[in-house]
């Protein structure tokens, strides 16, 4: 499992949230140029996936996504 080290985090900036605080699934940007998504995990068993190691499945509603993408136009 790969472990990021704290200096070696993501800097995370909110893109958008459907609930606004972040306690719910959002959408952040990283200072990586990459987009890291909040949602509520699924374990690859119950849906019959094989994950590479240290990746997860995460649910969110889709228009979370469409804002997100909205967001960054």
């Amino acid at each position: 499992m790969v472990r990021l080290v704290k200096s070696d985090a993501p800097q995370l900036t909110l893109v958008t949230s459907l609930c606004g605080s972040g306690t719910c699934p959002t959408v952040y940007r990283t200072d990586r140029g990459t987009l890291v998504v909040q949602g509520y995990t699924i374990t690859a068993d119950n849906v019959d996936i094989d994950l590479p190691a240290g990746e997860q499945l995460v649910e969110v509603p889709a228009d979370l996504l469409a804002a997100a993408l909205r967001a960054s136009e």
